[in-house]
């Protein structure tokens, strides 16, 4: 065995929360590029915004995560599937660096990156979820969640560079990075040992259910879209939008109620699952107040989620210019973010999670109100810059540096919850289910948002997306007995 070298030895390569931030930002770094420099360059291209509409559905690899995450479990040494993962994302830059155009290639090539970053979140969650022990989490959740802010931001200054350095030399530092990140993450320390007992033909079962799933989502799709464009005449991107909605949560439903219904014999003290491929997740899916619990993940961030994508918009429409979208909006609310999540962080060790999720959710949904002030009092229809005074940037600096702080207070307090609740045996699989379906109402709020803020106007809507905030409080009490019970499992 090839013996570690002795830097890896000082206490800060010893530290639990450096290597927390150091794995946050090699899982945010890639997500930026998807998300903030490959629109940009296509369009800059001359891509028709239609097709560039198209990455977005690519998105949705983060939102059915799971269905491959017992694959990472089963084979395990998450610090290797991260470095083939970045490796193997460091190649599709390098590719995509080479292509002048947005066809078939390109296309696949970016469904594979979607896919690679979406398993490397797996790896990472994972990897830390097995990592932290139970007083860990608080301050932990902080630093992940602002060393993801922060390489979300590296792929900003990537897309800065690109003037630089044209396309081509931006998508090959991205590559050489991305490469760079996977190498360091296998220096991380080194995971304990976990049995894991053989499986036959387990990677032929994953791939069979995988193939088979892909098939009834293609032909779903495709009747959705055909039921429901007579419906909306003149909307077909409603229509497709509806269509690929409805799938995936009716093929989600369908799969975790098949998964809840499969049966578990015991023998002696050992449980055994009659369908091992997805033992985690039926493992999850089979606990008291898991349904509850379940509302409560897919609804504690909907009003955050709802906000989110029209906040630029209405800096837009506002008469505000780009630098100070930019700088306000982005670079200051990216630091207030961060540090809210510290906060977070702060707060949860010394209160707990559960008295933190209702107290800094709280604290979030108030923070939207900042909007409804700003939109009530800020003209936002044919204004320029030269129209603006003072007080309207006073009043829209304050509303975005207040929800950006209760940004990371409320997304600390989640992030703790879900790493509280999951077996660490199944850390990755778990992990990914519940971080999934967080993904899928980013994904249905995002899609959904354009059309509130069109038809009710930015002051109404601002003013739902703060009591969105509010049903995910039905389903604390089962948010409070989950953690007991999590808590006495492990004890």
């Amino acid at each position: 065995m090839i013996a570690r070298p002795t830097i890896f030895k000082s206490k800060l390569f010893q530290s639990k929360l450096f290597w927390v931030g150091i794995l946050y930002f090699a899982e945010g770094f890639p997500f930026g590029i998807f998300y903030d420099v490959m629109p940009v360059y296509f369009r800059r291209m001359g891509v028709d915004l239609r097709e560039i509409g198209f990455l977005s559905l690519l998105g949705l690899a983060w939102t059915v995560k799971f269905l491959w995450a017992p694959a990472v479990d089963y084979y395990r040494n998450h610090r290797r599937w991260m470095l083939a993962v970045d490796l193997g994302m460091s190649a599709l830059l390098l590719f995509i660096a080479v292509q002048n155009d947005f066809g078939v290639p390109v296309q696949i090539t970016i469904a594979l990156y979607a896919l690679f970053s979406a398993t490397n979140d797996i790896a990472i969650d994972g990897y830390t979820v097995e990592l932290l022990g139970k007083g860990e989490l608080g301050m932990a959740n902080g630093v992940r969640l602002g060393m993801y802010r922060v390489g979300i931001l590296g792929a900003g200054v990537i897309l800065m560079l690109s003037s630089y350095l044209t396309w081509p030399g931006a998508y090959t530092l991205s590559a050489a990075i991305v490469a760079t990140l996977g190498l360091v993450c296998l220096a991380a320390p080194r995971e304990a040992d976990v049995h894991v007992p053989p499986q036959r033909f387990f990677l032929v079962r994953l791939l069979v259910a995988a193939v088979v799933l892909i098939g009834i989502g293609w032909m779903l799709d495709a009747g959705l879209v055909e039921l429901l464009t007579p419906l909306l005449p003149q909307r077909t991107s409603l229509a497709k939008g509806l269509g690929i909605v409805g799938t995936v949560l009716i093929i989600s439903l369908a799969v975790m109620l098949v998964l809840r219904r499969a049966p578990i014999a015991k023998q002696g003290e050992t449980e055994i699952v009659s369908a091992p491929l997805f033992a985690a997740l039926i493992e999850m899916l089979k606990r008291r107040y898991i349904l509850p619990v379940i509302l409560f993940v897919l609804t504690y961030k909907l009003g955050d989620v709802a906000l989110g994508p029209m906040v630029k918009p209405f800096w837009v429409d506002a008469g505000f210019t780009d630098a100070e979208i930019g700088a306000v909006s982005v670079n200051i609310g990216l630091g207030l973010s961060i540090a809210g999540g510290v906060a977070g962080g702060w707060f949860i060790d010394r209160v707990g999670v559960f008295r933190a999720l209702w107290m800094l959710g709280l604290a979030q949904a108030l923070a939207n109100l900042g909007y409804v002030w700003a939109a009530s009092a800020i003209p936002h229809a044919g204004v320029s810059p030269s129209d603006l005074m003072l007080t309207h940037r006073v009043v829209i600096y304050s509303a975005s540096a207040i929800e950006s702080f209760a940004l990371g207070l409320g997304s600390a307090a989640f992030l703790a919850f879900l790493m509280a609740i999951v077996n660490k045996k199944y850390s990755a699989a778990e992990y990914a289910l519940l971080s999934s379906l967080f993904a899928l109402t980013r994904h249905l709020a995002g899609f959904a948002s354009g059309f509130g803020a069109h038809y009710m106007g930015y002051e109404s809507y601002f003013l739902l997306t703060f009591f969105l905030h509010f049903p995910a409080y039905v389903f604390l009490p089962w948010v409070s007995k989950m953690l007991a019970d999590t808590a006495q499992r492990e004890a």
